[in-house]
């Protein structure tokens, strides 16, 4: 597989830790990315948003549903970190999600106005986290113990890898 399709913006690579300001950076592309990623969406043309990004990936739809799936999670993960002691989260299947009844019926808006709603909130409690929240962890019985410093940087990576998913070689694929 062609790594540009499936990383259109680089595979993410982990930092060692976050100083308060690389942390208000992430926070930024949380915070930007639903306008990022609405204007990605609505761009694309009916036949586009049905085509696969890439050969074999899913499509243009299933991306623009599963974002806001996988930020919820997210975010959910963020506030049991929060309010639990290394809480264990509950994983879930992204492809069953991106193959429900949901993904392929419901309009386009709706995933991108969840996402809207879902990263105002996740921002404002991003942004009252203290210093020590951010070394706060939960256990991911597939991944292993996760830190949230390194969880936010991963989601501004997913959520910017995902718009490219939607950006990248517009005009050289054909719909299916």
């Amino acid at each position: 597989m062609n790594d540009t399709l499936a990383y259109p913006i680089g595979r993410w690579v982990a930092p060692t830790s976050l100083s308060p300001s690389e942390r208000e950076a992430v926070i930024t592309r949380i915070a930007a990315l639903p306008a990022t990623f609405r204007a990605a969406a609505e761009s694309l043309s009916a036949a586009r948003l049905e085509a696969p990004y890439r050969p074999g990936g899913w499509t243009a739809r299933q991306v623009i549903h599963h974002v806001p799936d996988s930020h919820l999670n997210a975010y959910v993960r963020f506030k049991l970190a929060l309010s639990e002691q290394e809480p264990t989260i509950r994983p879930y299947d992204q492809e069953g999600w991106a193959r429900l009844a949901d993904t392929a019926r419901t309009p386009i808006g709706v995933s991108l106005d969840l996402l809207d709603a879902l990263h105002a909130r996740w921002v404002v409690l991003l942004r009252a986290l203290e210093a020590n929240d951010w070394s706060r962890r939960f256990h991911h019985p597939e991944t292993g113990v996760q830190r949230l410093d390194l969880v936010a940087h991963h989601y501004a990576w997913h959520g910017e890898h995902h718009a490219g998913h939607l950006t990248a070689g517009r005009g050289t694929q054909s719909p299916r």
